[in-house]
C-alpha cells in the first residue's frame, strides 16, 4: 500500500473523525485534490473546510485525493468513500487519463460507474470538468472536454465547467511543472468549487 493511501486510511480512523457527526463532503480525486506540492492547509478541500466553517455550514470535508490516480483507480477507491455515507461527493478525476492519452471510452465507463453508484446512494454529486493541452490532437482534446458536461447531464450532477478555470496556463499560479497549482492557485480553485457546491448545501443539515 502506498504512503498516500496509508495516510488516507489513517485519517479516516482518527478519533475526532469517528466521533464527528457532521455530514460528510468527500473530495474524490487525484493530485489536484490531494494538493501535490503545497502545504496541506493550502489544497482546495482544506480551504473549502474553512469556507464552510466561516459561513456557518455544518459539514466535514474528507480529502480523498491520491496523486497519480486515474479514473479507474478512483473507481477502485469508491467503496471507501461510500462507507462514509457522504452527503456530497466532489468527483475530480480524469485528468491523468487525458494526460496519458487513455481511451475515452474507458474514462467514460469509469466515471459513469462512479456517478451511477453515488446517485444510487442518494447523495449529491458535483463533477469537476477537466481539460488537457491541445498537443494531444484537436479531436481527442475536444472529445475529452465534452465528456464531463455530457456525464453531468446524464446523471444530473452539478458541474464545475473547468476545475482549473483561471489557473490553468498561468505560470504565476502553478508550480514549476506547469500542472499543479500553487497555494494562490488553490484560492481560485476553491472559489470555482464553491460557486457550484454552495447552492447544494443546507444551513442545518
Amino acid at each position: 500500500m502506498s504512503k498516500a493511501r496509508q495516510m488516507e486510511r489513517a485519517a479516516d480512523r482518527r478519533p475526532e473523525a469517528a466521533t464527528d457527526d457532521r455530514p460528510v463532503i468527500v473530495a474524490l480525486g487525484d493530485s489536484l485534490t490531494a494538493g501535490f506540492g503545497v502545504d496541506p492547509e493550502q489544497n482546495y478541500p482544506a480551504r473549502l473546510q474553512r469556507k464552510l466553517d466561516e459561513g456557518g455550514y455544518r459539514y466535514r470535508v474528507v480529502n480523498m485525493g491520491v496523486s497519480g490516480d486515474t479514473s479507474a483507480q478512483g473507481l477502485n477507491r469508491l467503496a471507501a468513500a461510500r462507507e462514509l455515507r457522504p452527503a456530497v461527493v466532489i468527483v475530480a478525476l480524469g485528468a491523468n487519463d487525458g494526460l496519458r492519452g487513455l481511451p475515452l471510452d474507458a474514462t467514460r465507463d469509469n466515471l459513469e460507474a462512479i456517478l451511477r453508484a453515488l446517485k444510487e446512494d442518494g447523495c449529491k454529486v458535483v463533477l469537476a470538468g477537466m481539460e488537457i493541452p491541445p498537443n494531444y490532437g484537436p479531436e481527442y482534446t475536444r472529445d475529452f472536454r465534452a465528456l464531463f458536461p455530457e456525464l453531468a447531464r446524464r446523471y444530473r450532477a452539478a458541474l464545475i465547467p473547468f476545475l482549473l478555470e483561471g489557473v490553468g496556463g498561468r505560470p504565476e499560479l502553478n508550480q514549476e511543472d506547469g500542472i499543479h497549482p500553487t497555494g494562490q492557485g488553490y484560492r481560485i480553485i476553491t472559489e470555482n468549487v464553491w460557486r457550484i457546491l454552495q447552492p447544494l448545501l443546507d444551513r442545518n443539515p
